[in-house]
């Protein structure tokens, strides 16, 4: 078989009546009435799902570490997830009116081609996250097999290598998870809802109960050194780096935020269903860790801050009421992980390698080779060995936010919210998203603004060797804002001394904002029922 006939036979069969092509397929054009099927109790799930998870429940253990108390610590989390807040409901708005997806929406903030460099870091990200999430995962279906084998490590002897860090044992609990995973994978994401629903209220009741479980037990023993004590003392610049973390946690799910606000029924839904879930189950998750942690502390000699090692010290503590009572909330914890993993990881990657190769890939194949490539991340090794690694991953807001930045101000200042975009699907020079060669230089140059002055303080932060002058240090701490705010204004600036004639002429001419929306809403809804073959539609703004 000739290379050519190879290819042929990969490429993704007409879907919706549309024929992929360079720039297009059935995922990523505009999504029509029929797929938008995410309400305001859908965003509410969904964020559920993705701040009530094992990571949010830590945040209080990385910021204490930093030397804050717990009650600077719960500062600098509620300050950091109003902040992040409000930068996922502007980073919602292209996707909730105009129905684009991340990797769509930066190809008029980059240019046609010039999107591929942030679509490539998203999906660098996607896959090593997976990964590191779904050993997470691993390690509660791990605790769910210790419940009912407490000496499992005996019963599947140790054949790996100290060097990997982990046990066969371990590593046979995270391939159970990547197994249960693969059906989730499978679910298109407008048919999501019904998942979304069963898993929040698992993670509800278990968030619950374990609280109400950690106080009412804790008896004469009291709470641990985690609340107990108050002696230790930090600067106001720790505080901003503790609110930047926090931020730094979900970057990347306010970088591609549109990915899922385009599956909104009304815009209103994607909004105002993030505006409250977002921060209070952020905050409430972090808050339960510091609490259980501290609750738990003196009982089980150590602060267990991660949810797994509390639960297997249960198991080795208790008998056998302890048992049942762990091995139902590691289920919950699969629960939870499947729960953010699948939406945030697996199909962030597939909807941004569905972009980047549309003739064969959609969103199915593109979270499948997320979940299959990340296990080349070897995760077992970032959980367990290579903390700088994980640490370069926990701080690359240093990266995020400019481009944040550079996806605000392009909708709000440069088009003023309003998008031609049927150019988007155009790969040539009659595109008025072609810029330069299919490339916007001034993007470029704001993210390099935007970047570099927190790269001296970033990499002292991974390399503790390194000295920097305590100023880089201190605007390091702050990364997230100093970037999205020098991104921006940089890109902003090159637009209105440099303006791209044609982006200019469109938005100049075109209808007011509210107006050019409905008109492709009622363009991307006229042949819903039809599936007739997709054309990018011309509005008259003329």
């Amino acid at each position: 078989m000739s290379l050519t006939a190879f290819l042929k036979k990969l490429e993704i069969n007409a879907e919706g009546g549309l024929v992929p092509d360079r720039w297009i397929n059935n995922d990523i054009k505009p999504i029509e009435a029929g797929r938008r099927t995410w309400g305001h109790w859908t965003f509410h799930n969904f964020w559920v799902l993705v701040n009530s998870n094992i990571s949010t429940y830590m945040t209080g253990s990385s910021l204490i570490a930093l030397g804050l108390t717990w009650w600077q610590a719960i500062i600098a989390i509620v300050v950091g997830q109003l902040l992040a807040t409000l930068f996922v409901i502007l980073n919602s708005i292209p996707g909730a009116y105009y129905y684009l997806g991340f990797p769509v929406v930066n190809r008029y903030v980059w240019g046609m081609y010039g999107s591929a460099f942030v679509i490539w870091n998203r999906i660098l990200l996607s896959i090593v996250w997976y990964g590191f999430q779904a050993w997470i995962g691993g390690e509660c279906v791990y605790v769910c097999l210790q419940a009912i084998w407490p000496n499992i490590e005996s019963r599947i002897p140790n054949h790996l290598s100290p060097s990997t860090g982990t046990t066969t044992a371990t590593f046979v609990a995270y391939i159970i998870f990547m197994i249960i995973s693969l059906p989730f994978i499978y679910i298109r994401p407008h048919k999501l809802n019904k998942f979304f629903y069963g898993s929040a209220a698992t993670i509800l009741v278990f968030e619950i109960v374990l609280l109400i479980w950690s106080l009412a037990t804790m008896g004469e023993s009291g709470f641990g050194s985690t609340i107990s004590n108050v002696s230790a003392s930090t600067s106001g610049w720790n505080i901003a780096f503790g609110i930047i973390s926090t931020i730094g946690s979900i970057a990347a799910g306010i970088l591609n935020q549109n990915d899922y606000a385009r599956f909104a029924r009304k815009p209103t839904d994607a909004i105002w269903g993030q505006a409250i879930s977002f921060p209070f189950y952020g905050i409430t998750c972090s808050i339960i860790g510091i609490l259980v942690t501290a609750a738990t502390q003196n009982r089980y000699d150590g602060a267990y801050w991660n949810l797994p090692t509390l639960l297997s010290a249960i198991i080795e503590h208790g008998g056998s009421r302890s048992r049942a009572a762990a091995f139902f909330a590691g289920a919950a914890l699969v629960i939870s992980q499947i729960g953010v993993n699948v939406p945030g990881n697996s199909l962030a990657g597939g909807f941004d390698l569905a972009a980047t190769f549309p003739r064969y890939i959609n969103i199915r194949r593109g979270a499948y080779i997320t979940a299959l490539v990340s296990i080349a991340c070897n995760p077992w090794k970032l959980v367990n060995t290579a903390t700088t690694f994980l640490t370069v991953l926990s701080s690359y807001s240093v990266f995020l936010g400019p481009m944040t930045g550079l996806m605000i101000s392009s909708y709000f200042f440069v088009n003023k919210g309003k998008i031609k975009v049927e150019d988007l699907f155009v790969g040539n020079s009659s595109s008025i998203y072609w810029y330069s060669w299919g490339v916007d230089w001034r993007a470029v140059i704001g993210w390099v603004c935007g970047t570099a002055p927190s790269l001296p303080g970033f990499i002292a932060y991974v390399n503790t060797s390194i000295d920097v002058p305590l100023g880089l240090t201190h605007l390091y701490y702050i990364c997230f804002l100093s970037g999205f705010v020098i991104s921006g204004a940089v890109y902003c600036a090159l637009h209105f001394s440099f303006p791209a004639p044609a982006v200019v002429n469109f938005v100049a001419r075109a209808p007011a904002a509210r107006v050019l929306m409905e008109e492709y809403r009622e363009l991307w809804d006229r042949d819903d029922e039809v599936e007739t073959v997709f054309t990018p539609p011309k509005p008259n703004f003329d």
